[in-house]
């Protein structure tokens, strides 16, 4: 065993997982660099340990990069003998059209069950994980305030993701949803925080957003950068308090109480015949944030 000190945008991620298993399964492979005794060690049941290590991966905490698996060329073109062969003599994919109609309330057409057949026999996705993919289509959707169900060529763009960086078991995709939920949850909350009502972030507001939160910083201390920025520029400016959050970031500040006390630093005058007035007082680190160009 090695000491070990964990990062405070690690410790972050760690509790919002909220996954003891994980917790665990992180401190013994950052205490110990072997992976390969990590379950033996622990103990955990095979389907426990499947999801530990699925959630750190999904988190970016685990110390492995798994190679992602990159679609490239033309795309198989299906014609309707494949579409009726497999409804007619593949029992798995009769299964699997079933469960997909009723989740989305209707019938599938032929070109529809076209791209649902690509799932299987070209992104090689098992039944279990393409009803959690369209599940997860489903409810994402509804989170958007969209009103019909997804179709099959909007699924078709997230299952490709999935197949290209390893979503392929229910472990793996039980915890990438639940990393995409909790994710969801936690811009929510910045945009009360932000007062942003009625309305859904653009792309490049929910880069920043989910940029902060990546960051590891807690909701008051966002909420301080937010108040700064307002008191600053007369309303929210991303660009200004992205710069605000990301030197708090590179100074180590993470806490109100860290950031306070480097704001609170005493004051020291310039020498005199140095840059500036003689005897102005050197602005704090904090104060140097906020007025910086």
């Amino acid at each position: 065993m090695k000491d070990l000190q964990i990062s405070h945008t690690d410790l972050s991620k760690l509790l919002s997982a909220k996954n003891p298993d994980a917790a665990l399964l992180y401190l013994y492979i950052h205490s110990t660099d072997d992976t390969a005794k990590a379950e033996e060690a622990l103990g955990l049941p095979k389907t426990r340990y499947a999801c530990a290590a699925a959630t750190l991966r999904q988190m970016g905490l685990w110390p492995e990069t798994r190679t992602s698996t990159v679609f490239t060329g033309e795309r198989p073109q299906y014609t309707e003998q494949d579409v009726t062969g497999a409804m007619g003599s593949d029992r798995s994919f009769q299964a699997l059209y079933g469960e997909i109609q009723r989740v989305l309330g209707r019938a599938l057409n032929t070109e529809e069950l076209k791209i649902l057949l690509g799932f299987v026999r070209y992104l090689g996705l098992p039944n279990e994980v393409i009803s959690m993919l369209v599940y997860y289509c489903k409810d994402r959707a509804r989170a958007k305030g969209q009103l019909r169900n997804p179709s099959l060529r909007t699924i078709e763009k997230e299952a490709y993701y999935w197949a290209e960086n390893g979503i392929d078991t229910m472990e793996e995709a039980a915890a990438f949803i639940q990393n995409q939920n909790q994710r969801r949850s936690r811009v929510a909350g910045l945009m009360e925080l932000l007062q942003i009502h009625g309305r859904t972030l653009t792309p490049g507001e929910t880069k920043y957003a989910e940029s902060w939160l990546e960051m590891g910083f807690d909701a008051d201390v966002i909420k301080l950068a937010y108040e700064k920025t307002c008191l600053n520029t007369g309303g929210l400016s991303w660009a200004y308090m992205n710069k605000i959050l990301t030197r708090w970031q590179e100074m180590g500040l993470f806490t109100l109480e860290q950031i306070n006390a480097a704001d609170k630093k005493p004051a020291k005058s310039v020498p005199r015949g140095a840059t500036g007035r003689p005897g102005q007082a050197e602005l704090s680190a904090f104060q140097k944030v906020l007025q910086e160009d």
